[in-house]
Protein backbone atom coordinates (compact mmCIF):
# COMPACT_ATOMS: atom_id res chain seq x y z
CA UNK A 1 0.00 0.00 0.00
CA UNK A 2 1.13 3.24 -1.10
CA UNK A 3 -0.11 6.41 0.72
CA UNK A 4 0.00 10.12 0.43
CA UNK A 5 0.23 11.20 3.87
CA UNK A 6 -0.70 14.51 3.37
CA UNK A 7 -3.89 13.54 2.20
CA UNK A 8 -4.58 10.79 4.39
CA UNK A 9 -4.27 13.24 7.23
CA UNK A 10 -6.62 15.76 5.41
CA UNK A 11 -8.90 13.53 5.18
CA UNK A 12 -9.06 11.93 8.51
CA UNK A 13 -8.48 8.29 7.29
CA UNK A 14 -7.29 6.82 10.32
CA UNK A 15 -10.36 8.01 12.29
CA UNK A 16 -12.47 6.90 9.58
CA UNK A 17 -11.19 2.93 9.26
CA UNK A 18 -11.03 2.98 13.19
CA UNK A 19 -14.83 4.01 12.80
CA UNK A 20 -14.93 0.22 10.52
CA UNK A 21 -12.91 -1.70 12.78
CA UNK A 22 -15.15 -0.70 16.06
CA UNK A 23 -18.36 -1.76 14.19
CA UNK A 24 -16.47 -5.20 13.46
CA UNK A 25 -15.13 -5.84 17.45
CA UNK A 26 -18.83 -4.92 18.29
CA UNK A 27 -20.64 -6.87 15.58
CA UNK A 28 -18.87 -9.10 12.97
CA UNK A 29 -19.71 -7.92 9.39
CA UNK A 30 -16.38 -9.21 7.21
CA UNK A 31 -14.11 -12.16 7.52
CA UNK A 32 -11.03 -10.91 5.56
CA UNK A 33 -8.28 -9.65 8.26
CA UNK A 34 -7.38 -6.04 7.91
CA UNK A 35 -8.29 -4.91 4.36
CA UNK A 36 -12.07 -4.54 4.60
CA UNK A 37 -12.18 -1.45 6.77
CA UNK A 38 -9.59 0.24 3.91
CA UNK A 39 -12.24 -1.01 1.33
CA UNK A 40 -15.08 0.33 3.09
CA UNK A 41 -13.03 3.65 3.28
CA UNK A 42 -11.82 4.05 -0.02
CA UNK A 43 -14.98 3.06 -1.68
CA UNK A 44 -13.20 1.66 -4.61
CA UNK A 45 -10.94 4.99 -5.13
CA UNK A 46 -7.16 2.84 -5.26
CA UNK A 47 -5.25 1.82 -8.02
CA UNK A 48 -3.24 -1.48 -8.40
CA UNK A 49 0.78 -1.70 -7.49
CA UNK A 50 2.85 -3.42 -9.89
CA UNK A 51 3.47 -7.01 -8.83
CA UNK A 52 7.13 -6.11 -8.86
CA UNK A 53 5.92 -4.12 -5.68
CA UNK A 54 3.84 -6.54 -3.75
CA UNK A 55 4.61 -10.46 -4.48
CA UNK A 56 0.85 -10.93 -2.48
CA UNK A 57 -1.07 -14.40 -2.42
CA UNK A 58 2.07 -16.73 -0.67
CA UNK A 59 -0.89 -17.69 1.54
CA UNK A 60 -2.59 -19.65 -0.41
CA UNK A 61 -5.49 -17.41 -0.72
CA UNK A 62 -7.30 -19.15 2.12
CA UNK A 63 -7.09 -22.80 0.12
CA UNK A 64 -5.79 -25.28 2.72
CA UNK A 65 -2.45 -26.54 0.99
CA UNK A 66 -1.78 -24.84 -1.45
CA UNK A 67 1.29 -23.25 -2.39
CA UNK A 68 1.98 -20.36 -4.75
CA UNK A 69 5.32 -19.15 -7.33
CA UNK A 70 6.73 -15.88 -7.67
CA UNK A 71 5.54 -13.75 -10.24
CA UNK A 72 8.04 -13.58 -13.29
CA UNK A 73 10.88 -10.45 -12.76
CA UNK A 74 12.04 -8.39 -9.57
CA UNK A 75 10.19 -8.75 -6.09
CA UNK A 76 10.17 -5.94 -3.40
CA UNK A 77 8.06 -7.09 -1.28
CA UNK A 78 6.98 -10.90 0.23
CA UNK A 79 3.53 -10.78 1.03
CA UNK A 80 2.23 -14.02 2.91
CA UNK A 81 -1.24 -13.07 2.21
CA UNK A 82 -4.07 -15.93 2.85
CA UNK A 83 -4.35 -17.91 5.90
CA UNK A 84 -1.37 -19.86 4.90
CA UNK A 85 1.37 -18.22 6.99
CA UNK A 86 5.09 -19.55 6.83
CA UNK A 87 5.37 -20.07 10.44
CA UNK A 88 2.27 -22.32 10.85
CA UNK A 89 3.55 -24.40 7.90
CA UNK A 90 6.83 -24.74 8.59
CA UNK A 91 5.53 -25.90 12.34
CA UNK A 92 3.95 -28.15 10.81
CA UNK A 93 6.30 -29.71 8.88
CA UNK A 94 4.22 -28.86 5.47
CA UNK A 95 5.91 -26.23 4.13
CA UNK A 96 5.66 -24.77 0.50
CA UNK A 97 8.81 -24.04 -1.23
CA UNK A 98 8.73 -20.20 -0.57
CA UNK A 99 8.38 -20.20 2.93
CA UNK A 100 12.15 -21.06 3.30
CA UNK A 101 12.41 -17.52 2.10
CA UNK A 102 11.25 -16.45 5.24
CA UNK A 103 12.70 -18.84 7.92
CA UNK A 104 15.63 -16.97 8.16
CA UNK A 105 13.63 -14.19 9.60
CA UNK A 106 12.26 -16.22 12.16
CA UNK A 107 12.92 -15.40 15.64
CA UNK A 108 11.88 -17.98 17.34
CA UNK A 109 13.85 -20.43 15.69
CA UNK A 110 11.26 -22.40 13.75
CA UNK A 111 13.43 -25.06 11.75
CA UNK A 112 12.07 -27.24 8.56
Amino acid sequence: MVIDLIKWRRGRYTKRIEKWMEIQKNRRIYELGSLPPFLLVFAGHVAPIEHRWNQHGLGGDNVKGSCRDLHSGPVSLLHWSGSGKPWLRLDSKRPCPLDALWSPYDLYGHTQ
